[in-house]
């Protein structure tokens, strides 16, 4: 057998372009059956590992197989120099892409393990507070940036400080280049810090048609996930240069603001007579402000002596101050009105429109199906409430309003105008 393998050998030697063909393939083969074993034993045995320890973050980014790839690349690193008979360009050029391959899968492998870590910090109930994620962009543009030097003085086969000294020359070029990673990176330290936005805020920026809430903040952008269900990505820098609206005080505080107005019409205001402010006691939430209004005007009205027996003289109690007072009530008895913030029910500066009668209160729900339906039923109520009062709601007359007024008129005998004649005037 040895000698039949010394023979074999001989003939090689006599063949030196066969013999080297020969180790190349072997070469190659051995790379092949290295990558094999690592890949089929080791790689699946560490996996079965992470699965028994639940930790699948490993498995999931691949970063594992990404370091199995450095066993190969080393067998064709090492192994070319024991290559008989290939030129030593070639020997250059082989170790050379091999190293580079190998500093690329380190680094792959790195911003894989980044990933790993901004994931199982995302874990930690604090994570939206204070997100990493931009500040491990940073290292990882900074990790491919090393590579890139390293890959590039690896396949010139020249020192990286070569590459370096000329840095300082193209710094201004950098700059220019890298100037949004820059402002957005001084812009996520400023978000941080500050802490402005954090993921699940709802944030509003008309400028961009933006209204939602914050799904993601990386280094250059903002992922706010509208109402509607797209997305918008906002440069992170905007949410320092711009200005935008944050609703987490809102939701923070447990109460979302009712700012919404009745708009009465002004004609309908009058003075309440006898019969009108006895029809009103029956109002549960009316009695007690009724009689402490009448022995309040009553006192008033006692000091005028002579002179109160003129009513214009005189104070009296009024269906607006009435309804206002009993809106006031409504809210501060209302299961859906959180009663330790701000409520009041104000008259706004008339206008063509009618006098608006503000209610300004807070739900105690920041829920917005919960607060839409407490408004909507706040304001279903006193509307219908309102003919007890004697008051109106203005609204601009519409089609089914000019034609009730032209029956009106004509079942009062007013004489209709032939279509050839035009109204006096």
């Amino acid at each position: 057998m040895q000698d039949e393998l010394g023979i074999w050998m001989d003939w090689l030697r006599a063949h030196p372009e066969l013999q080297t063909l020969v180790a190349s393939a072997a070469l190659i083969f051995a790379a092949w059956l290295a990558n094999w074993i690592v890949k089929r034993i080791l790689v699946r045995g560490v996996y079965q590992i992470v699965r028994s320890s639940r930790e699948t973050e490993l498995q999931d980014f691949g970063i594992i197989r990404r370091l199995s790839n450095i066993v190969p690349a080393l067998v064709l690193s090492v192994g070319v120099n024991a290559v008989p008979g290939l030129p030593e360009a070639a020997v250059t050029v082989v170790r050379n892409v091999c190293g580079g391959f190998i500093v690329l899968t380190i680094a792959l492998a790195l911003g894989a393990l980044l990933d790993i870590i901004n994931m199982v910090y995302q874990r930690r109930a604090d994570a939206h507070v204070h997100p990493i994620k931009g500040y491990l962009q940073v290292v990882k543009i900074a990790i491919y940036a090393i590579a890139t030097i390293l890959i590039i003085a690896t396949l010139i086969d020249r020192s990286p400080l070569i590459l370096l000294s000329g840095l300082g020359a193209m710094a201004a070029v950098l700059l220019l280049i890298f100037q949004d990673t820059i402002l957005s990176l001084v812009a996520s330290v400023q978000i941080t810090s500050n802490d402005l936005i954090r993921v699940g805020d709802w944030v509003e920026m008309p400028q961009l048609n933006a209204d939602g809430d914050v799904i993601d903040i990386a280094l250059h952008t903002v992922k706010v996930q509208n109402w509607d269900k797209t997305i918008s990505n906002i440069p992170t820098k905007r949410f320092i240069s711009d200005s935008f609206k944050n609703w987490r005080g809102m939701q923070e505080s447990g109460g979302r603001r009712i700012k919404r107005s009745l708009y009465l019409d002004q004609q309908s205001v009058h003075f309440l007579g006898a019969d009108e402010c006895e029809r009103l006691h029956r109002f549960n939430l009316l009695d007690e402000y009724l009689t402490e209004k009448r022995r309040e005007i009553d006192a008033w009205n006692a000091k005028l002596a002579e002179r109160g027996k003129e009513p214009v003289n005189t104070r009296r109690i009024t269906n607006i101050g009435s309804f206002r007072a009993y809106v006031e009530r409504y809210l501060r008895s209302h299961g859906g009105i959180h009663q330790g913030m701000t409520l009041m029910v104000r008259q706004l500066s008339p206008t063509a429109d009618g006098l608006p009668l503000e209610i300004y209160c807070f739900t105690n729900t920041v829920a917005w199906t919960e607060y839409e339906a407490i408004q909507s039923d706040i304001f279903d109520h006193l509307l219908a409430i309102l003919p007890e009062f004697g008051l109106r709601v203005f609204q601009h007359p519409s089609g089914a309003d000019m034609r009730d007024w032209g029956d009106s008129l004509g079942r009062r005998g007013a004489p209709a105008l032939a279509p050839s004649e035009s109204p006096p005037g």
